[in-house]
C-alpha cells in the first residue's frame, strides 16, 4: 500500500517519494490544444496539485511521468505536431496562497516577492515601477533570453478578493491591482505558450479578467468535470487495499464500504452531463484513519 498524499500539493514530491497518485495527466493532453484557461473548484480539491503537474510537464521533467498516461501520449503528440517531445519552457508560477491579505501591502508584497525572483533570472528594467509593468517586462525578457514562449501558472488567483470581502475599500483596491496584473497575459499573447489560472470563486471573474478576453473557462465543461476530485472508477482502481482495510474496521463487505464512502463523500458534480466526483481530502483522510468523519467541512471557517 502506497502512502496517501494528504495535504501534499507538489507533484514532484508525490512521484519522488512513492505516494499514491491518481493519474490526471490525460487532461494535460486535452489542454494542450488551447492556450489560456481558468478553472474554479472548491478548496482542497486538488487544484494546486494539478497546477504543479502542469509545471512539471512544461519544465520537461519526463522522469516524473513514468508509467502515467502522458509518458506515451507526449511522444505521440510530438510526432503529430512535428516537434521534439518534452520541450522545456520558462515557467512563471504565481502562488497567492501564502498571505492573509489584511491590507494593501500584503498583495503588493507577495507580487513583489515573485517578481523579484523572476527578475533575478531574467533581469529588470528600472524604468518599470508598477507591478503590472514589471510583470510585462519579465515575460518579454524571458521570451527574448530563452527564445521560447512563456508558461504562466496562477494558483488561487482570487484569494486576495475573498479574504477582503468584508472590507469593501480594500477589495476594490485588490481588484484594480489584479485586473492590471492579469491583463498582461492578454497583451503579451505572442510571448505566451500557455496560461492556467485557478481559484475558488467566479464572482469576480468578469471585473478582474475583463482585459483577459482570450480566457477559456473550463470550470463547468463536461470533458473536464473530473479534472479534480476522484471518480468512483478511480476509487475502485487505485484504492482497493484501503477500501478493504476500512471495510474490516467497519465490519462491512467491500460493496457496503463503497456505499458508505459514496454516501458520505460523493456527489460533487461540475457539469450537468459530466462525471461526479468524490471529495479527495475527505476520502484520503477517511481511508487513512479508517474512520468516517466530515474532514473537509471541519477545515472550513
Amino acid at each position: 500500500m502506497q502512502k496517501l498524499p494528504i495535504g501534499i500539493q507538489s507533484f514532484q514530491n508525490i512521484r519522488d517519494n512513492d505516494y499514491l497518485y491518481v493519474d490526471k495527466t490525460p487532461y494535460i493532453a486535452q489542454l494542450l490544444n488551447g492556450r489560456v484557461y481558468f478553472l474554479s473548484r472548491p478548496r482542497r480539491f486538488g487544484k494546486s496539485l494539478f497546477l504543479s503537474t502542469l509545471a512539471a510537464y512544461f519544465r520537461g521533467q519526463k522522469e516524473l511521468f513514468k508509467g502515467l498516461y502522458l509518458e506515451k501520449a507526449e511522444e505521440e503528440l510530438a510526432r503529430q505536431e512535428k516537434r521534439e517531445p518534452w520541450q522545456v519552457y520558462p515557467v512563471l508560477y504565481l502562488d497567492l496562497n501564502t498571505e492573509n491579505y489584511r491590507d494593501e501591502k500584503d498583495l503588493e508584497n507577495i507580487l513583489n516577492t515573485h517578481l523579484t525572483t523572476w527578475e533575478t533570472l531574467y533581469g529588470r528594467n528600472d524604468v518599470a515601477q508598477t507591478l503590472s509593468s514589471r510583470f510585462k517586462g519579465v515575460i518579454e525578457r524571458a521570451y527574448q533570453k530563452e527564445k521560447k514562449q512563456i508558461v504562466v501558472l496562477v494558483d488561487e488567483y482570487d484569494k486576495p478578493l475573498y479574504e477582503s470581502l468584508e472590507n469593501e475599500e480594500l477589495n476594490t483596491v485588490y481588484r484594480g491591482i489584479l485586473k492590471g496584473f492579469y491583463s498582461v497575459i492578454k497583451s503579451l499573447d505572442d510571448c505566451i505558450r500557455f496560461a492556467f489560472l485557478t481559484g475558488i470563486t467566479k464572482f469576480s471573474k468578469v471585473s478582474v479578467f475583463s482585459g483577459l478576453n482570450n480566457l477559456e473557462d473550463i470550470s463547468l465543461r463536461s470533458n473536464y468535470a473530473a479534472i479534480c476530485g476522484i471518480t468512483e472508477q478511480e476509487l475502485k482502481t487505485n484504492f482497493a487495499p484501503y477500501i478493504e482495510a476500512l471495510g474490516k474496521e467497519l465490519g462491512q463487505s467491500q460493496e457496503e464500504t463503497l456505499a458508505v464512502l459514496r454516501r458520505q463523500y460523493d456527489g460533487y458534480l461540475f457539469a450537468a452531463s459530466g462525471e461526479n466526483v468524490y471529495n479527495p481530502f475527505s476520502l484520503l483522510n477517511a481511508l487513512k484513519a479508517k474512520v468516517i468523519e466530515a474532514y473537509w467541512f471541519a477545515t472550513g471557517t
